[in-house]
């Protein structure tokens, strides 16, 4: 799908090249937002024509490292402060616990309201929602400077996380748009590297910035990089096509966002409340009332945010599934991993830091080696041995202790970036080629969903067990955590096993 050169917007009927041919290779057809006039931006104007043509950079791939930017701009600060909650916590004079809500709130915010999103992208357009959403996640983040407790952190961090998500799926819409189904491994794995691989990076920066410059200085830093992200993407990116006819499922998006934040609530506190108090047992209990009540409006909704038919489609609920199952280890370990180092072994968040940057170091390697590596095996073999991957990197992590050299533990942690880098792009494009052209953006958004509470569960279940666990041992109750990461990876690999590798010529084949 190639941006129109007659209404400045990306249609959802992909057309086929003509569009391109009639504009040229070194022009870029923009709308502005809110402005109806088409304007054609040169290529010489972003990039050298010739530097252009040399690295084979065409106005589809142009779009889209435009778009992952704000992604990444928004998805690497989720985790920004996980190293350095011990230090955080004394500043604000609170504990770890409580500001975990500062990381676990943002990842599960990030991952509830991404539906929604990408039906006002459809209503609207994304370019509209998409610059929005990163206009206000940068305005939030300076107001992060100013926190005075953890409540007023959490808060902000919150309300900076729900606006960046619209990013999310307005960059799944426009890879299904720009690019045809056979061609949308490579895209969507540069789309599972930024939104995996993103936090995974701000954990790495988090450390050194929170020692050299303090916390509040890296939502200094962060808040004009995202406002230049919203206005760089106002001026470049094209508009997409409008739908006049897009129904907001709002009683499945309340259920839903109602059952999955209480659920982790009860996780969550679970163990410093008391598993039997009335708060928990009210919280689950209302939690699974929700998720039932989401199931039930579901079944009658006119626009359902997930059509219930995906949960008979082995290869759209199973890949689903086996990147939540994969998230929960990779996430969760990676959450507890900076803690059992600091608190457990003394590490510094430098020393942390380096050593953690790992995970993102392989994942950046093997997101597109993996890419390549799927269009070869197919989805299934690709799948299996990313997630054995992530199952290496939790045990071996579950045995670190006070004698564990460094090299171990960066090898346990590059597993897990390995893995998931073969994984994720595998997951993305088995999804996307198993829906039809119109729900893809939907089906992202659901990918989205379940992902991140994968990561928030893992998280919140990993940092429970720790607690519950504590009292044989700081390092000892972290292991134990761990261990339940290689349970899931090990489920995921099961299931892996299940998946159907996509017939690419099917997809070559797929009418317009």
């Amino acid at each position: 799908m190639n941006p129109s050169s007659e209404s400045g917007t990306i249609k959802s009927t992909r057309p086929r090249g003509e569009e391109l041919a009639r504009h040229g290779r070194d022009s870029l057809t923009l709308e502005q937002v809110g402005v109806d006039e088409v304007s054609v931006v040169p290529w010489t104007l972003m990039i050298p024509r010739r530097i252009a043509r040399k690295v084979g950079l065409t106005r589809k791939w142009a779009t889209l490292i435009v778009v992952l930017a704000g992604l990444f701009t928004t998805s690497s600060t989720i985790t920004v402060l996980v190293v350095s909650l011990e230090t955080i916590a004394k500043d604000l004079d609170t504990t770890a616990t409580v500001l975990n809500w500062s990381i676990t709130g943002p990842m599960l915010a990030f991952g509830v309201v991404g539906p929604a999103y990408g039906k006002i992208g459809d209503l609207h357009g994304h370019k509209r929602v998409y610059v929005l959403g990163l206009f206000f996640a940068g305005v939030f983040a300076g107001a992060t400077v100013f926190a005075w407790d953890a409540m007023s952190l959490v808060v902000f961090r919150l309300l900076s996380a729900v606006a960046g998500a619209a990013t999310g799926p307005a960059a799944m819409a426009y890879i299904n748009r720009l690019f045809e189904p056979h061609e949308r491994v490579r895209p969507l794995g540069l789309w599972s590297f930024t939104t995996a691989g993103a936090p995974v990076l701000g954990v790495v920066m988090g450390g050194p910035l929170v020692q050299a410059i303090g916390w509040q200085m890296i939502f200094v830093i962060q808040t004009p990089l995202m406002l230049g992200a919203a206005l760089l993407a106002w001026r470049l990116l094209p508009q997409t096509s409008r739908a006049s006819d897009v129904r907001f499922d709002v009683k499945g998006s309340v259920a839903l966002g109602t059952g999955a934040t209480l659920l982790m609530l009860a996780v969550n506190r679970g163990h410093s409340w008391g598993w039997t108090s009335p708060l928990i047992l009210g919280s689950a209990a209302t939690a699974v009332v929700a998720l039932w009540l989401f199931v039930r409006v579901e079944r009658t909704a006119e626009a359902p945010l997930m059509p219930l038919h995906w949960l008979r489609t082995p290869n759209i609920i199973l890949p689903i599934s086996i990147q939540s199952l994969l998230n929960f280890a990779y996430m969760g370990g990676f959450i507890v991993v900076p803690q059992m180092l600091e608190i457990g072994l003394g590490f510094t968040p430098a020393h942390i830091g380096w050593l953690v940057i790992a995970r993102p170091l392989t994942f950046a390697v093997m997101a597109p080696v993996g890419s390549f590596f799927t269009m070869r095996v197919g989805e299934r073999v690709s799948g299996v041995v990313g997630a054995v991957g992530i199952v290496a990197s939790m045990i071996m992590l579950s045995t670190v202790g006070a004698g564990s050299p460094d090299w171990f533990i960066a090898v346990a942690l590059g597993l897990s970036g390995a893995g998931f880098g073969i994984a994720g792009p595998a997951l993305g494009a088995l999804v996307a080629n198993s829906v039809d052209d119109e729900t893809v953006g939907v089906a992202g958004a659901m990918q989205q969903l379940l992902s991140q509470m994968g990561a928030v569960l893992g998280s919140t279940v990993m940092i429970s067990i720790h607690e519950m666990t504590a009292s044989s041992g700081a390092v000892r109750g972290y292991s134990y955590a761990l261990v339940s990461g290689a349970v899931t990876a090990t489920l995921a690999t099961l299931l892996a096993m299940r998946l159907r590798a996509t017939d690419r010529r099917d997809l070559i084949d797929r009418p317009a």
